[in-house]
């Protein structure tokens, strides 16, 4: 066993790293060519456009201006370096091209460019999942017990058709449009159809639920999960030396009965397993050739001092082929539609992630919300796994999110620039050096305790 999570580790590791760097690659990439096609085309001489810090792994010049290009040995960042007086000699025939010699209009567009152009690539990426088909699940519930959702008088199988009268599609759409009008409001009108196909309202009350104080997943506080019928279960692998194996089980058994009883859920199969170390079971199953009933006398095993049965088998929950054709859609859009889409979704995720980034202030959102490298690297992994669609759709969320804490008013991130020339524009001339110095320490340590904080985050989950 312990070979085989070191392989699978290992595995992960072999995903995770080459997915992690490809996405603080590309970000990054976009982020500082706005600043250098900006600047280019205002004019503006550009020295070095580096993606990384520290020691140069490939260097390159070109161009009419010798502009050297770097790719550098720590991914984390990147920086476009611009002829500027204040940071060394210029030539006379070069003062015009200096950034400080700018205008603050002309200041303002190269540093507002880098994360318009992280929401610039949001929408692209958004439009192309919709335009070549985006994997999607309609949007079935069920209300876990004794939560609002219950309250509300959901059923087995409701299909969420609007909340608040926004309309909705998809399992995605349901999920996202409840947080954003939960922050508008916390009692939902949530129009749904019923498996007798009647149009109804649920009213939903999260007055009393507080579903951003702590971390977990906020629909499932709501009460609320997806929902599919219940089909039984299907052996998947099996271990060569287990119980399951060397009493004639195969991969894809249907098990219809253990012990004349039918376990109807994957966590009901494993607790009767469990329960009956080195006791016979009358495993009932279906295959292509009929039903047949084995025995199986699961083997004894020592879990933290407990004795609990085990058969060698993995097991997942069996549903019919048409069956996931109800549940399951693609979602295609024409080119036009797919790229208004695309906008729609980037303005929404960005509303959404400002509005929690507010109520962190308040202490209405956790601050154990904030990630840093190590969950986007995770993540990075396994979107990947999943399929390019869904690692897309990381890939667009995270470059909004760049693009939001870039615009942060925090001097050294581009808004705390952009907040010194929105002051130069009403005053008549630029902030002293000395503000800009005392702005410059004061962003250094913000940003280093929202690092840490975010690293602090990311260690308290691998630990839990």
């Amino acid at each position: 066993m312990g070979k085989e999570e070191n392989a699978l580790n290992l595995m992960d590791l072999l995903i995770i790293i080459p997915a992690f760097l490809a996405t603080i690659g590309i970000l990054v990439t976009v982020h500082e060519f706005g600043h250098f096609w900006v600047a280019r085309q205002l004019g503006v001489k550009v020295l070095r456009f580096s993606v990384g810090f520290g020691k140069p792994l490939w260097t390159r010049i070109s161009g009419a201006d010798q502009t050297e290009y770097v790719l550098a040995a720590l991914p984390l960042g990147g920086y476009v370096k611009m002829l500027d007086e204040r940071e060394g000699d210029v030539a006379p025939e070069d003062l015009h091209r200096a950034f400080n010699r700018q205008s603050v209009w002309t200041r303002f567009a190269i540093v507002a460019a880098g994360p318009v152009f992280n929401f610039i690539l949001a929408i692209f990426i958004y439009a192309l999942i919709f335009g070549f088909g985006n994997p999607a699940m309609h949007p079935f519930v069920h209300a876990k017990q004794d939560s609002p959702a219950e309250l509300a008088g959901f059923a087995d199988g409701d299909k969420i058709l609007a909340i608040n009268q926004v309309p909705v599609q998809t399992w995605d759409e349901a999920r996202m449009l409840l947080l954003e009008e939960y922050l508008k409001t916390p009692v939902l009108k949530i129009a749904v159809l019923t498996q007798r196909q009647q149009q109804q309202e649920r009213m939903l009350d999260l007055s009393q639920t507080r579903l951003l104080k702590n971390e977990g997943d906020f629909f499932a506080k709501s009460g609320l999960a997806f929902w599919s019928p219940e089909f039984g279960i299907r052996l998947g692998q099996l271990s060569a030396d287990g119980a399951a194996a060397a009493a004639g089980l195969q991969p894809l058994d249907k098990v219809l009965a253990l012990d004349g009883n039918p376990p109807n859920t994957p966590e009901a199969f494993v607790a009767y397993v469990q329960a009956r170390p080195g006791e016979v079971i009358d495993f009932q199953i279906q295959r292509d050739d009929g039903v047949r009933n084995i025995n199986v006398t699961p083997r004894a095993v020592n879990i933290n001092g407990s004795t609990i049965g085990r058969i060698g088998a993995g097991i997942g929950e069996y549903v019919p082929e048409q069956v996931l054709k109800e549940l399951q859609f693609t979602q295609r859009l024409g080119p036009l539609d797919a790229l208004s889409r695309g906008a729609a979704q980037t303005w929404q995720m960005s509303v959404v992630t400002l509005k929690l980034m507010g109520r962190m202030f308040t202490g209405e959102v956790s601050l154990k919300n904030i990630s840093g490298p190590i969950t986007i690297a995770r993540f990075s992994g396994e979107t990947a796994k999943a399929g390019v669609p869904y690692y897309l759709g990381f890939l667009a969320l995270i470059s909004i999110s760049l693009g939001i804490l870039n615009l942060l008013p925090i001097p050294m991130l581009d808004g705390g620039h952009l907040l010194y020339y929105i002051i130069e524009i009403i005053k008549g001339s630029p902030v002293s050096e000395r503000v800009e110095e005392y702005g410059f320490r004061f962003g250094m340590a913000a940003v280093a305790c929202i690092m840490v904080l975010a690293l602090y985050n990311d260690f308290m989950r691998l630990l839990n």
